[in-house]
């Protein structure tokens, strides 16, 4: 079968397109003939060996998946249609996948949308409910609001009946879009005075949750607009600057840094089906808006991953195999 094949660290050009031997299931997995792979700035940290956790070489890149099921399993028929999160060997033909990561397309979804919401959609989920805690009423702040995770986090806080939502992003454009999801408060986050304009929403108390994947000054700006027994649910750090925590400076405000990292959400499949299969339920009811971007074949992942790291594209980008 032909997939992409990583067998050095590097640029675009390390993504090799080939014939690989197909995977065999074991005991308790499927093959997945798959007809849509979502592409994450994950898959472009890999190529380059910056992602969180090593990945030896060689390696098929990509994590997220829609296909149909190659041949009856113990759980779904041959020919069911599914999404699932593979953790890598996403960018192929055929995967090897086991059946408790497997969650049911809806009939009223296309594979396209579908691929677009198991690494973001979860992601947004679990950093909201799972990380943050989330109760009823309590303000949310969400960075980088118009990206992938987002667009979901804005609609999410608003299903999750939070109070005041404040969304940051770079351009009138993107603010507009998280407006229109339904954020309530839009702010340019490279203003030297944002932080003043979250405690001006909020009336001087500071947010209640806060999404922080940006790194460097942001972080610690953001750390200080948290209120007392604030949540930080820190998931990256896009900028390329890590930052440095000062614990003492959690303890006057009874503060809280939370870490996220989606693969770990793959140990509790329980966990992980069940807040899929409710974001499927919600985007196929229209009450979670999907955005759907360029589609390339698999074999020009080069493109894709280009496209991606120079921001040329918008909403979900897809390999079809």
């Amino acid at each position: 079968m032909k997939a992409i094949q990583i067998d050095t660290f590097g640029g675009i050009e390390q993504l090799q397109y080939k014939d690989v031997s197909e995977p065999v299931p074991g005991k308790g997995e499927v093959l997945v003939d798959v007809t849509a792979v979502g592409v994450n700035f994950a898959d472009t940290m890999r190529r380059q060996n910056l992602y969180v956790v090593d990945t030896p070489l060689p390696f098929i890149p990509g994590s997220e998946i829609a296909g149909t099921v190659a041949e009856d399993g113990n759980r779904f028929k041959a020919g069911t249609r599914v999404v699932a999160l593979t953790g890598t060997d996403a960018y192929a033909e055929r995967v090897r996948v086991r059946e408790d990561q497997l969650v049911e397309i809806p009939q009223t979804m296309s594979d396209h949308e579908a691929v677009s919401l198991p690494l973001q959609g979860l992601s947004a989920y679990h950093i909201l409910s799972t990380m943050g805690r989330l109760e009823e009423g309590e303000s949310v702040l969400i960075h980088a609001a118009a990206g992938g995770v987002g667009t979901l986090a804005v609609q999410l806080a608003r299903h999750f009946k939070a109070g005041t939502i404040i969304a940051t992003a770079s351009t009138e454009e993107k603010r507009a879009l998280a407006n229109s999801l339904g954020a309530d408060v839009t702010i340019d986050y490279t203003k030297d005075n944002w932080t003043d304009e979250v405690l001006a929403a909020t009336d001087g108390k500071g947010v209640d949750v806060a999404l922080e994947m940006v790194g460097g000054e942001i972080f610690d700006q953001t750390l200080d607009v948290l209120a007392p027994f604030g949540r930080l649910v820190f998931f990256g750090a896009a900028s390329g600057q890590l930052p440095s925590l000062n614990p003492f400076a959690l303890l006057e405000h009874n503060k809280s840094v939370i870490g996220f990292f989606l693969p770990q959400m793959m140990a509790k499949p329980d966990l992980f089906a069940k807040s899929l299969a409710e974001l499927f339920e919600l985007a196929a009811t229209k009450r979670l808006s999907l955005s759907v971007g360029p589609v390339y074949p698999l074999s020009n992942a080069a493109q894709a991953h280009d496209d991606l790291e120079n921001r040329r594209t918008s909403g979900k980008v897809i390999l079809e195999p």
